[in-house]
């Protein structure tokens, strides 16, 4: 493998064996193709704008005589960057120019005579903007779409499973279900009729359905049964004979033909029968009169020569009805051919209940159970039933609907209308009763062919048509009103219903979500999240355990990991790496095609219905030099099932064996040795890791690390190739190579790098550039850290040193017992980044004015405030103190002698405003690091505002102009290079100006070409650069869009530095969580023979209840990284030669047996190698890929390597007495977390505080400052221990008791402390409930 300069700074030793055939796919691609879809223009109008576009458009008037049509639309571009946009509190979004057209007609002349044409272009709202990282920025803040798994549209066959009816009979049903539109669904009820509903509204007789679409009785009949024919000759019955239909009867008379008796009466008729009457030809056979009573005729029967009906389709025949027949004249009689096995009579009992007889009727019917207690008309009814399922404005299976209603009806063609027709309505009836008849299957609902993502473009596109619809209405409207040759077509469109559809998706729609920003796994996860809740999915309480549970379609598609505990388990999934949707939106995985028993690199992506044709092996099966497998008998998957099968019968082998999962659960290594419980717990909580200050790469990972870092977008990731020119803690330079540049600019890349923000989850974003002066860089690689990331590899904790041990208790319950190390060092120190916000408003009273003159506040309080009355940055604050002085007018009250005496004296100002400033919240403290104040248009600004204003713009000019610098300094070196090549001396060129460069002529004209281009290219420069200082300044100076009422905003960003303490809560990536019980002095740590302390002391009993073996596998596997890099850093200390060291890390690559990875460490420099040992010192990072990780054998091997016992146990020593433990202990690396669960947030205390309304009780929670309650439980506990006075001041003073609880105040105070319980609130609301219900309650007084 060849790596790239950066790559090779460190390099992670792979224990994977199986080659890698794909890369790992770009992570974001399903937000980020979805919504390039959405905005892109498409010329065939199948997807995004266009296509809803195309869908409402043109609008026509009522009249006819004039249209409005659409051209074309295009995007603007956004007024403020992603970074303005969360700073200022406003939606990263561009506005929506549409080029419209209104055609006049002549009114008087033949159709389509055009009278007028009028095009203009038209603003219809704004369009959010979706940013390079997949997220959108909905007034400042950060969110996902999260993609939803719905059911797809199309036909589906169920049944009840015998649960709906007493007796257990299992009732079958089909619905169609359209993208949107009505729901058609038909049922059986337990007496085997079938019936319809529409809308899940009251059902109705089936064939109601079939006589609204103009079919008869005799039709309906003709459709769904096959006709037994009775011929009468010389007064005999004779039956047309299909011996076939003859199966599994029992004869009731004997069945012959020219004497020959086939099958004796009371026999049952056998296969053998039967193919002795085919192979005689018999085509008749006669039948006892008898025989025919019963049977249902197949249509109308008239008296040819009176006029009279005899016998109506569908009636039974009897005797009499017979001879009738036979007087009259008919000799040939139809009648339905029904039986109890395969032939059920159905539909001809469902015409019995029927209560319609035509087609009027039919739809009479239907339109009382749509609208009920409307009176229908014939017109009415008529347009109701269109509307219903073949109107294209109504009713529209879509594309994928279409494709998947005529699969299920086995159908060749895929593609076809988008409405319903006759014969789609009569073929589905015809497979409902084909199941009912027990021929074929019911669908499987949770089949992943069956349910298909609707990603962000697909649910903004519907969105924005639900907006163009209401706009519909009102231009219809406006096209009928006169006097349309003054209106243009802006006149016609109003933009507010569309912005609103769009903002009300993106800003309330349950799926779009406030982004988890915990770390980078946690964003990305976010992002590839599939939910099956919404609208138009399923409900928490309705969902039961089948939608919840995997289904063997998950395989390569979701996750069967990845999941929360709790209600939603199972209803949010997460997508598998390899996994991506198709242009039907149904999820696929990839495979290897095998031909002819080799596997091939051909790369097929397979949906779950393809999928279900084939036979699929894993990933693990072993294949030689040539891809043939190994074996004769292959484990492999097929529909559905898991078995073996020949090596020749084997169609297609999986790509990867990380396949199966997601990027979360693929981080975990030794996955394979988990339980899954825990597995989940161990995903889950990676994503609620906490970047901590120093990020440290994990010893132990996956291989994933680099990919979830690049494509989650913390990091900063060069664009194209070049050497490094400049770099700071803000701003890299890169100089691009020459073969990758454009013609004629100035081959300069800047990365300006993001410093100390606040994510959603107020954890710390920060960049760090992780490259050097001069260095070579290449496409693609990491340039600047980003949180929870090192040297372009995902890194959400720390390796600390752990060993399984009980120590005094202090790890009892999966407690952690913690060294005062860890936190000397600050392993696990994180900064969190809090906003608070104050805000000036326009009152009814006057202006709250924001000033550092406030009433009654001593010197001290304010001298953290600036004049303006606004906290400094760098002040640090904790909890009470002021950080914005704001005060707000009071209302005039009754003033007392001595307060009109101060008045006269101090003037009006004194006291007729109160004390409303900011103030840092209880329980936190920080340091001030940003303040921002916003100010409404028109409001005069204050001298901070116009300090910041300043300051910014200084800084602006500076970046810019530094820009410029670097971008000339670029285009002037390229113009020196070319002027030289072109005879030119250097010494000549240096005595000149640089600017007078540009007006040397060359004789080569290619050259002087290119010199003009570059001259252009520094004039553009200029111009761009004063064009973009001038839009900053104006951003800068302008006044803010703040919301009504609103004069100023100020915003304070406090950083809260966190060390970890006893609370915290911590885990590893298995699953083991726990809590910090005990942070214990250095000394008094066990440690081994060397005197190293460790620094986490585990509880071993956590280990084998839970099944999760891969913490210890990964604690073995990272004592020998260790001891590697130990190693290592012996050898650097030493000063070795270069080759030994190159030579002993060679040795650790290669360890392993038949490994993918090759390392060739003869193809690096010294100084490559040294670079790279210098980075391994500490630990020699390593990738065990999940399902194909290092072996017991390999872990060993590479413990001897690293100079440590193989297995993986020492002796440890009591850090109190010094003496030895008596049996050896586990001791190792294990990468540990801290997770967002942290003690200084949920810590809280209350002595008094606020109270609840109605009960007069205290709140409860944090967030309310609320109190403990004392509940049921706890009063019988007070009760059986007799405490008679603790229960009753719990009950009383300390609770609800409102005079009590004052007076106990003013006692306390007074220093005496006695108590005087009373009634409490809680009793009196008890009191006015009962009156409430009338019946009058009083206390007596005794």
């Amino acid at each position: 493998m060849v790596y790239s300069y950066t790559e090779k700074k460190r390099i992670r030793k792979d224990f994977g064996k199986r080659p890698q055939v794909l890369d790992i796919p770009y992570l974001l691609s399903i937000q980020l193709d979805s919504f390039q879809k959405f905005i892109e223009q498409d010329p065939e109008g199948q997807y995004g704008l266009e296509a809803a576009f195309r869908s409402v458009f043109p609008i026509q008037s009522y009249s006819g005589n004039s249209e409005l049509q659409y051209v074309s639309y295009r995007l603007g571009e956004p007024v403020f960057d992603v970074k303005e946009c969360q700073i200022r509190g406003v939606t990263f979004s561009a506005p929506l120019r549409v080029k419209l057209r209104l055609v006049i007609y002549e009114r008087e002349a033949p159709e389509g005579t055009v009278k007028d044409i009028k095009e203009q272009e038209v603003y219809m709202g704004e369009i959010p903007l979706m940013t390079d990282n997949g997220t959108f920025v909905i007034n400042g803040t950060e969110r996902v779409i999260v993609s939803q798994l719905h059911r797809s549209p199309g036909v589906f066959f169920d049944s009840d499973k015998g649960k709906t009816h007493s007796s257990g009979k299992v009732l079958y049903n089909a619905r169609i279900i359209p993208y949107r539109g009505s729901w058609l669904d038909f049922e059986f009820d337990p007496k085997d009729n079938l019936f319809v509903r529409i809308d899940r509204r009251r059902k109705l007789p089936a064939t109601i359905i079939l006589r609204a679409l103009s079919y008869t009785t005799e039709q309906i009949l003709d459709l769904f049964f096959e006709k037994v024919i009775y011929q009468i000759r010389d007064n005999k019955l004779q039956m047309e004979l299909v011996p076939e239909r003859l199966r599994g009867e029992t004869a009731s008379f004997d069945i012959e033909s020219n004497g020959t008796v086939y099958v004796e009466k009371g026999r049952r008729i056998t296969a053998r029968h039967i193919r002795q009457l085919e192979k005689d030809a018999v085509a008749h056979i006669e039948v006892p009169v008898e025989y025919i009573a019963g049977k249902v005729v197949a249509k109308d029967y008239i008296d040819e020569s009176t006029g009279e009906l005899l016998i109506a389709a569908n009636m039974e025949l009897s005797l009499d009805l017979l001879a009738k027949l036979s007087q009259s004249g008919h000799k040939r009689i139809e009648t339905l051919f029904t039986n109890d096995l395969d032939h059920g009579p159905y539909i001809s009992e469902t015409v019995r209940v029927d209560p319609t007889s035509d087609r009027l009727s039919a739809l009479v019917e239907i339109y009382r159970m749509m609208r009920p207690g409307e009176p229908p008309t014939r017109e009415a009814a008529e347009n109701l039933f269109e509307n219903l399922f073949f109107s294209e404005d109504r009713y529209d299976l879509s594309a994928v609907g279409r494709m998947k209603f005529n699969r299920s009806l086995l159908r060749d063609e895929i593609e076809g209308s988008g409405i319903l027709s006759k014969d789609d309505i009569i073929q589905v009836m015809k497979k409902l009763i084909g199941i009912r008849n027990g021929i074929g299957e019911v669908d499987d609902i949770d089949h992943l062919g069956n349910r298909r993502i609707r990603s962000v473009g697909e649910m903004a596109e519907n969105q924005f048509r639900v907006g163009l619809v209401r706009v519909e209405r009102a231009v219809k409207e406006r096209l009928s009103l006169g006097d349309l040759d003054t209106l243009m077509p802006q006149d016609m469109i109003n933009a507010k219903p569309i912005s609103a559809a769009v903002k009300e998706f993106f800003g309330s729609s349950q799926l779009s979500q406030f982004m988890d920003q915990n770390n980078p796994l946690s964003e990305i996860t976010h992002k590839r999240r599939i939910s099956a809740l919404g609208p138009g999915g399923l409900t928490r309480e309705r969902a039961g355990f089948e939608v919840r549970d995997v289904h063997p379609t998950h395989y390569g598609r979701v996750c069967p990991i990845e999941t929360p505990e709790g209600p939603n388990i199972g209803l949010i999934n997460s997508l598998s790496v390899y996994a991506q949707t198709n242009e039907y939106g149904f999820l696929e995985t990839p495979y290897r095609r095998v031909r002819d028993g080799v596997v091939t690199d051909e790369i097929h992506y397979l949906s779950a219905i393809e999928e279900g044709n084939y036979v699929i092996a894993q990933a693990n099966t072993n294949l030689d030099d040539e891809g043939h497998f190994v074996d004769d008998l292959v484990t492999c998957r097929s529909k559905g099932e898991s078995s073996l099968f020949s090596r020749d019968q084997v169609d297609y082998m999986d790509v990867s064996t990380q396949q199966v999962v997601s990027v979360g659960a693929s981080l975990i290594p030794f996955l394979e040795h988990d339980d899954a419980n825990r597995a989940l717990m161990g995903a889950n909580m990676q994503r609620q890791a906490v970047p901590t200050l120093r990020a440290d790469k994990p010893l132990v990972g996956t291989g994933m690390e680099r990919a979830v870092a690049v494509d989650s977008g913390v990091t900063a990731v060069a664009k194209r190739g070049g050497t490094v020119q400049y770099v700071d803690a803000s701003r890299i330079v890169i100089k691009v190579n020459e073969d990758e540049m454009y013609p004629g600019e100035a081959g300069i890349d800047i990365y300006n790098l993001t410093k100390y923000t606040r994510s959603n989850q107020n954890t710390c974003i920060n960049q760090m550039p992780c490259v050097n002066l001069g260095e070579p860089i290449e496409r693609g690689d990491v340039l600047a850290d980003g949180p929870s990331t090192d040297l372009g590899e995902l890194a959400l904790g720390q390796n600390m040193r752990v060993a399984f041990m009980p120590w005094n208790g202090y790890n009892f319950e999966d407690s952690i017992l913690v060294s005062e190390r860890v936190v000397q060092e600050d392993r696990f120190t994180t900064i969190h980044i809090q906003e608070l916000a104050c805000v000036s408003r326009d009152t009814k009273l006057g202006p709250e004015e924001i000033t550092a003159d406030i009433p009654n506040v001593g010197e001290a309080a304010l001298s953290k405030l600036d004049e303006s009355g606004i906290v400094y940055i760098g002040a640090e604050v904790t909890g009470g103190d002021i950080l914005v002085g704001k005060v707000t007018p009071k209302g005039e009250t009754q003033l007392t002698p001595e307060e009109k005496l101060l008045r006269a004296i101090f003037g009006e100002k004194a006291s007729d405003v109160k004390d409303s400033s900011l103030r840092v919240p209880n329980g936190v403290s920080g340091t001030v690091i940003d303040v921002q104040v916003f100010t409404r248009d028109g409001v005069e600004k204050d001298k901070r505002a116009l300090e910041i204003e300043e300051m910014q713009l200084k800084q602006a000019k500076k970046d810019l102009s530094e820009e410029l610098q670097i971008l000339e300094a670029g285009l002037f070196s390229r113009i020196n290079y070319l002027l030289v090549a072109g005879g030119i001396e250097a010494e000549k060129l240096d005595k000149l100006p640089r600017e007078r460069w540009l007006e040397l002529g060359l004789s080569d004209e290619d050259k002087q070409n290119q010199l003009e281009q570059l001259a252009e290219q520094y004039d553009e420069l200029k111009h761009e650069f004063e064009k973009k200082l001038d839009a900053k300044r104006r951003k800068i100076t302008q006044g803010d869009d703040l919301a009504p009422g609103v004069l100023k905003i100020v915003k304070v960003y406090l950083a809260v530095k966190r060390q970890i303490q006893p609370g915290d809560k911590m885990a590893g990536r298995h699953g083991n969580k726990g809590v910090i019980s005990k942070i214990n002095p250095i000394e008094d740590m066990p440690y081994d023979e060397n005197g190293t302390p460790v620094d986490i002391v585990l509880n071993p009993l956590g280990v084998p209840s839970r099944m999760n073996i891969g913490q210890i596998l990964e604690t073995h596997l990272g004592m020998a990284a260790k001891g590697i890099g130990e190693k290592i850093n012996a050898m650097l200390k030493k000063q070795e030669e270069v080759s030994k060291l190159r030579e002993f890390i060679q040795r650790a690559y290669d360890l392993g047996t038949d490994v993918r990875q090759k390392v060739d460490l003869n193809t690096f420099t010294d100084d490559e190698v040294l670079r790279l040992a210098e980075n391994l010192k500490k630990g020699m990072p390593i990738a065990t890929p999940v399902f194909d990780g290092a072996k017991e054998s390999e872990i060993k091997e590479l413990l001897q390597l690293g100079g440590l016992p193989s297995s993986g146990q020492i002796t440890l020593f009591d850090g109190r007495t010094g003496e030895q433990f008596e049996r050896q202990v586990t001791v190792g690396y294990m990468y540990m977390l801290k997770l967002n669960h942290l003690v200084d947030d949920k810590m809280h205390a209350r002595s008094t505080g606020s109270y609840s309304l109605v009960t007069q009780q205290p709140l409860g929670g944090k967030a309310q400052f609320g109190g403990q309650r004392f509940g049921e439980m706890e009063v019988w506990a007070l009760e059986a221990y007799g405490a008679a006075y603790t229960l009753q001041e719990m009950l009383t003073v300390k609770s609800d008791d409102v005079n009590g609880r004052t007076k106990m105040y003013k006692n306390i105070v007074d220093g005496n402390h006695q108590m005087e319980p009373g009634m409490p609130e809680s009793f009196n609301v008890l009191l006015k409930e009962i009156r409430s219900l009338g019946i009058n309650i009083e206390l007596e007084d005794e």
